[in-house]
């Protein structure tokens, strides 16, 4: 018999982690070796237990987000596999996670199955994607000319702050005309002619959400 998949779990509801955990009780293949509720307890507990799987929700307690915990995670000398599990779906939330080294990107409205599966998968190395987050990215590969780039999305992200040109010019360290520039591409792209309607149809689409942290 294979040896167990552990997992340490980082969520910052414990009502959430108590239920992750007895879902996972379930599954013999499956042995919760720890939880979290911060990046700080993630990094801490995963140095102590040596977790195969990091379950991470990416809105965590202490202001550092999942994001930035994951990146945390695997900068330890103990290898280890992040699978992202969050509510969170906005294409900025997707392809930050994934930047930062995540195996996979699970939705918790998923199936207990899926779970399991994706768990199994990630220790071996192998990514694994909700069916609506896959669904996405695939459009977004079909369609690359009408794809946000990155600096695109973190110009609607300060266009959603309220931050004028200037100040997306400071906040960037690029030009006015520069941004001018993003923003009319933006705008194209979108189907849209202003600010407002631009930063409305990203939140409608999932490419961002008001929340999204700071970079």
């Amino acid at each position: 018999m294979t040896d167990a998949v552990r997992v340490l779990v980082v969520d910052d509801h414990p009502v959430v982690r108590a239920g992750l955990k007895a879902l996972l009780a379930g599954d013999a293949g499956i042995e919760v070796v720890g939880e979290a509720a911060t990046a700080v307890e993630a990094v801490r507990q995963a140095d102590a237990f040596r977790p195969d799987v990091v379950l991470m929700d990416l809105q965590l307690g202490d202001g550092v987000e999942g994001v930035e915990a994951t990146r945390r995670l695997l900068a330890l000398d103990t290898p280890l596999r992040v699978l992202v599990l969050t509510t969170y779906d906005a294409d900025t939330d997707i392809t930050r996670a994934i930047d930062a080294g995540a195996t996979g990107y699970l939705l918790k409205a998923g199936p207990p199955e899926e779970l399991f599966q994706a768990i199994r998968a990630a220790a071996q190395g192998k990514t694994m994607l909700s069916p609506e987050i896959a669904s996405r990215l695939l459009q977004r590969s079909r369609a690359p000319e009408q794809s946000l780039s990155a600096r695109e999305v973190e110009i609607l992200e300060l266009l959603a702050q309220g931050l004028g040109n200037k100040e997306l010019a400071k906040k960037l360290f690029i030009s006015e005309a520069t941004v001018k520039t993003h923003l009319v591409h933006i705008y194209s792209k979108l189907g849209v002619d202003s600010r407002m309607a631009a930063v409305s149809a990203a939140v409608e689409r999932r490419l961002i959400r008001l929340d999204s942290p700071p970079r």
